[in-house]
């Protein structure tokens, strides 16, 4: 039984109620939720009493200090995780950190070094590569089924906050010295599985704009600047030479999709939200479907998923839980045999490296953004 301490419990809203607990609870026998820590006395009390737990913190080092935690999840925001992922270290404890694990590569190396030095095993919460369709995708591409790998396509789009409101915990992200913004969160999820599928990637620095400039805080009312680019354009190529293409674009005027699509010298995979779930263009919530089409078919064709898509009671399940769930199924494998079936920092640390090669360094990039910055202010106006 492993013992897990959760700080960043809001018992309002949050991953942590949303995904984290109920993925929990439906792994009785390998889990106990034991301790969760906030950031005032009042929401720890209500968070104890929402969910149940022995201890109650409003002071994440009694948490972490705690002799009934065995694991530490990190769920608050990332300038936060340097500090509280490093107490739990320090602390012995194993952690598993939400993505991004930090603002900067050097803190998230810095984290891993600590983690090594210490001997404790440590998570990164890149779940989507835990989704079936795409542990199907990667047995049909290993396998040779879809031939020699030309190319892989990305492309994300966000309708959230097309409207130019947003609610105030979010106002952060749109400062990229918060490292939360569309390239860390979106873009990181999304390369992680282009790697997982095609291997190690040499990238281009992404061409980037940003089109929502003026934001106004629903709670207030006021108006804040962003300064954190919402449009990326990413390219490379993998090891074996497949080009690589990955495109993020958030406040879009439709609804917000999703798609990745991987094309074959003898066939096309399409991994892509189930029609109508929830979340609809962040791969890592939604349900997704794998489809494929081989040279000379006219139609796609739903393709077979592994068996282990859940244990039966997980039916009830909510959809950001699911793929959390079978994180954690890996994870306690992990804790108990030393194997390595989970992302762990020094792979957080592998992606930070890959965002840090496609954040534009030019001046070319550099006008571009201020020049369609400018633009858009003015039309605003």
């Amino acid at each position: 039984m492993i013992r897990v301490g959760i700080i960043g419990a809001n018992p309002d809203r949050g991953w942590a109620v949303s995904a984290h607990i109920p993925a929990l609870r439906a792994l009785p026998e390998q889990y106990r939720l034991t301790a969760m820590a906030t950031s005032n006395e009042d929401s720890a009390r209500r968070a104890g009493e929402a969910f149940g737990v022995d201890h109650a913190f409003a002071d994440h080092r009694r948490l972490v200090e705690h002799p009934e935690v065995d694991l530490v999840l990190v769920t608050v925001k990332v300038p936060a995780h340097l500090e509280l992922a490093g107490a739990a270290i320090t602390a012995g404890k194993h952690v598993y950190c939400e993505w991004p694990l930090t603002v900067t590569t050097e803190q998230a190396l810095k984290l891993a070094d600590a983690a090594d030095a210490q001997g404790v095993r440590t998570a990164i919460g890149l779940q989507t590569r835990f989704s079936p369709a795409v542990a199907r995708a990667l047995e049909v591409i290993t396998a040779g089924g879809i031939g020699r790998v030309n190319s892989i396509t990305t492309h994300i789009t966000r309708a959230k906050a097309s409207g130019a409101t947003i609610p105030g915990w979010m106002a952060y992200t749109l400062d990229p010295s918060a490292g939360a913004g569309p390239l860390e969160i979106h873009g990181g999820h999304t390369l992680d599985v282009v790697r997982f599928l095609a291997g190690p990637l040499t990238l281009r620095p992404a061409v980037t704009a940003l089109a929502n400039p003026r934001y106004t805080i629903a709670e207030t009312g006021d108006v804040i600047e962003a300064t954190n680019p919402d449009q990326y354009v990413i390219s490379g190529t993998s090891a074996e030479g497949a080009t690589v293409s990955v495109s993020v674009h958030h406040g879009v005027a439709g609804p917000s999709r999703a798609r990745i699509e991987i094309s074959g010298s003898d066939a096309e995979l399409l991994i892509e939200p189930v029609p109508g779930a929830l979340g609809g263009a962040f791969l890592g919530i939604s349900p997704l479907r794998l489809r494929a089409i081989r040279t000379g078919d006219a139609d796609w064709r739903d393709a077979d998923l592994p068996a282990w898509t859940g244990q039966p009671e997980w039916s009830g399940l909510p959809e950001p839980a699911l793929n959390i769930a079978r994180f954690y199924q890996r994870f306690a494998e992990d804790l108990r045999t030393g194997a390595h079936l989970v992302p762990d920092f020094r792979a957080a640390v592998e992606v930070h490296q890959l965002l840090d090669s496609v954040r534009p360094t030019g001046v070319s990039d550099n006008v571009f953004v201020q020049a369609t910055t400018a633009l858009r202010t003015a039309a605003q106006r």
